[in-house]
C-alpha cells in the first residue's frame, strides 16, 4: 500500500474501530513517507500498542511484534543459532573429508539461523510493522544497540555480516515513560504522545469499538473515567478499561450506570484495592454522574480527596 491509498487513514482506522485524531494520522503518514520509526509515547491504556495492530490491518501486512522486559538482550530480539542441529549436523560429517572452514561456514549459515523479531522483520519480502513494545522496560544497552536497525535499518551478524531490510518495515515504538530514553534513540524517531481522550471523543471510541452500546451509558462511562482520571490512584485507568468496562455492561444488558453496579463491576477499571477504598470515600463527589442526575458535575475538589480516611482504615 502506498502513501496516497493511506492518505485517510482516520476513515481507515475508523473502519477497523479505532478512532485516530487528524495529528495522530499525519504522525503515521510521516512515519510511511519518511520511513522513519516512531516512537510513541503517553501513559498506559491509551491505545498505543493498538494502534500498531490497526496499522498492520490497514496496510494488509504482517505485525511483527516485539515485547521488551527488564534483561532482554540481542539473542531474544535479533537471533540466535539453532545449536541441536548444529551439533548433529557435525557428528554426521565427522567422517566427511571436506576442508574444514568449509565444514564450519556450513553450520554458521542462515539454514541454522533462528530469526527473532528484529531479524524476522527486516528479511521480509513484503515491508511488516515492527512493533518494539514498551521500550522504556528494556535497558539503556538494548537501546544502544537497536541505534543501527533503527537509523539504517539493518543488523551485523558477526558470522554473517551485515543483513540489511529487503524491505524497510514501518516501526513504532512505545513507552509508558516508566524511565528517560537516550537522546541517541529519540533522534532516530519521529514522535507523537497520545493523552487520555477528551470526553467528546472517548464517547467516540466507545461507540465506534461498541456500536451497540447505549448512547446514554457511553455518556455516562466517559464522564465517570474523566473523573476518575483527575484522581491520585496508584493505577490510573486508560482506555483499555473504560472499554472493558462497557463491554462488560452491555454483557449484563446495562444501559446507564447505578451505585450497585459500580460496586459490582469496579474490577474492570480500578486494578488496586487502595484506589477502589479511595473512590468510595468520595461517594458525595461521583454520585452526581451515576443514574438519576444528569448533566451535574461532580461536587468541588476536598482538599485531601479523602485520603485521611482511607489511610486510617488501612492503619
Amino acid at each position: 500500500m502506498n502513501l496516497d491509498e493511506l492518505s485517510n487513514l482516520p476513515e481507515r482506522f475508523a473502519d477497523h474501530g479505532y478512532v485516530v485524531g487528524d495529528d495522530f494520522a499525519t504522525a503515521l503518514e510521516l512515519m510511511l513517507a519518511l520511513e522513519k520509526p516512531l516512537l510513541i509515547e503517553g501513559p498506559a491504556g491509551v491505545g498505543k500498542t493498538e494502534s500498531a495492530k490497526i496499522l498492520a490491518a490497514v496496510m494488509d501486512t504482517r505485525l511483527i511484534r516485539l515485547q521488551c522486559y527488564e534483561g532482554l538482550d540481542a539473542a531474544s530480539a535479533l537471533y540466535e543459532w539453532n545449536y541441536p542441529k548444529q551439533l548433529l549436523r557435525i557428528r554426521l560429517t565427522e567422517g566427511d573429508s571436506s576442508d574444514t572452514l568449509a565444514r564450519e561456514a556450513e553450520i554458521f549459515s542462515e539454514a541454522f539461523l533462528l530469526k527473532r523479531p528484529l531479524l524476522e522483520a527486516i528479511t521480509q519480502d513484503k515491508a511488516p510493522v515492527l512493533l518494539i513494545d514498551e521500550i522504556d522496560r528494556a535497558d539503556e544497552a538494548f537501546e544502544a544497540f537497536l541505534l543501527e536497525l533503527l537509523g539504517e535499518f539493518q543488523v551485523s551478524i558477526p558470522e554473517l555480516g551485515t543483513v540489511k531490510a529487503h524491505a524497510r518495515p514501518a516501526v513504532i515504538l512505545t513507552s509508558n515513560r516508566s524511565r528517560e530514553l537516550s537522546d541517541a534513540l529519540r533522534r532516530r524517531c519521529l514522535y507523537h504522545w497520545i493523552a487520555y481522550p477528551a470526553r467528546e471523543q472517548e464517547v467516540e471510541i466507545l461507540r465506534a469499538r461498541l456500536p451497540e452500546i447505549d448512547v446514554r451509558l457511553a455518556e455516562q462511562i466517559a464522564r465517570f473515567m474523566e473523573f476518575l482520571r483527575a484522581q491520585p490512584f496508584e493505577k490510573v485507568p486508560g482506555v483499555a478499561e473504560s472499554l472493558d468496562w462497557a463491554l462488560a455492561l452491555v454483557r449484563l444488558h446495562k444501559s446507564a450506570l447505578d451505585e450497585r453496579t459500580l460496586e459490582l463491576t469496579h474490577g474492570c477499571i480500578l486494578k488496586v484495592q487502595h484506589d477502589w477504598e479511595l473512590l468510595q470515600a468520595q461517594r458525595l463527589r461521583y454520585a452526581p454522574l451515576l443514574a438519576g442526575v444528569e448533566h451535574q458535575e461532580p461536587a468541588a475538589l476536598e482538599p485531601d480527596y479523602g485520603i485521611g480516611s482511607v489511610r486510617a482504615r488501612r492503619g
